[in-house]
């Protein structure tokens, strides 16, 4: 049992040293690969940029020759001028070049709007690229007689290295930089007051809330104030009772004959108040 674990062991560390190795091999064979079509992405790169340089630096408004042609059509001719030129530059029979007529016709009129800000191209510099899963990017530097730029070129990450854009871009001047770095600090700075001065306005708003409340507290009032209650008019008995309590000859009357009705004298009793019975006996007497 012993024996067979062992086995199993070195069996199983063999395998994994084979397939560390495979692994390792595989790794090796794809970045020389991938720098082989490094290196002619880089190599078409110059071409491409040394051929629109000098087509437009020869012929004025060389992206007007290739308006009567499609993007199919223009492909092709820039193809076939690809090879024409790089057989008279390097003497060497070699093939076209793989692209798109949009990125072709993007190429011209960027190197033409460049090269009449640049003036005169005095140097191409050396190609860098950087390699990702599906594109290649070449980034070629310009130097010309008034400023400098640089190329952007990119490719398709297959076997066909197809070019799919080609842009000239101008290099800011430190002047330029220098300019757009006062307007952000400028624009940034402005904002920052802007809200301030909007947060301190806010602020003294408050302080009016209370004045205004106070405000429109008294000029609602009056018009919340409960009315005065009217008051009850005293009723007409009470005025007549208080007349007849008043008058002291018929309070006379009355107690003689009350008191010829009792047998007594008026000075056994005395008459205090006189108030009218609601009864309606002597209305019916």
């Amino acid at each position: 049992m012993k024996n067979f674990t062992k086995k199993f062991l070195k069996t199983l560390l063999m395998l994994t040293c084979v397939f560390a190795l495979t692994a390792c091999g595989q790794d090796d064979a794809i970045s020389a690969n991938q720098q082989l079509k490094q290196k002619n992405a880089e190599a078409q790169a110059q071409n491409v940029v040394r051929m629109t340089a000098a087509l437009v630096l020869s012929q004025d408004n060389a992206s007007a020759m290739f308006d009567e042609y499609n993007n199919i059509e223009l492909a092709d001719v820039f193809s076939s001028l690809y090879a024409e030129y790089t057989r008279s530059s390097t003497g060497t029979g070699e093939a076209g070049i793989t692209c798109e007529g949009k990125a072709v016709r993007n190429a011209f009129r960027s190197f033409e709007s460049g090269i009449e800000d640049m003036g005169n191209i005095t140097e191409i510099g050396q190609p860098v690229s950087t390699i990702s899963d599906d594109t290649i990017t070449v980034q070629i530097p310009i130097r010309g007689e008034n400023a400098n730029g640089s190329v952007e070129l990119i490719f398709t990450n297959d076997i066909y290295l197809a070019m799919t854009s080609c842009t000239l871009n101008m290099d800011e001047t430190k002047g330029e930089l220098m300019g757009r770095a006062a307007l952000n600090t400028l624009l940034g700075m402005g904002t920052v007051f802007v809200v301030l001065i909007l947060i301190s306005l806010i602020i003294s708003v408050f302080s009016l809330i209370p004045k205004m409340q106070e405000k429109l507290a008294k000029k609602e009032a009056p018009a919340q104030a409960p009315s005065p209650a009217p008051v009850a008019a005293a009723p007409v008995v009470e005025a007549a009772e208080e007349e007849l309590a008043d008058d002291t000859e018929l309070v006379a009357v009355i107690a003689a004959a009350i008191a010829a009705y009792e047998g007594t004298s008026v000075e056994g009793f005395q008459v205090r108040s006189i108030r009218r019975a609601n009864t309606g006996k002597w209305k019916r007497a």
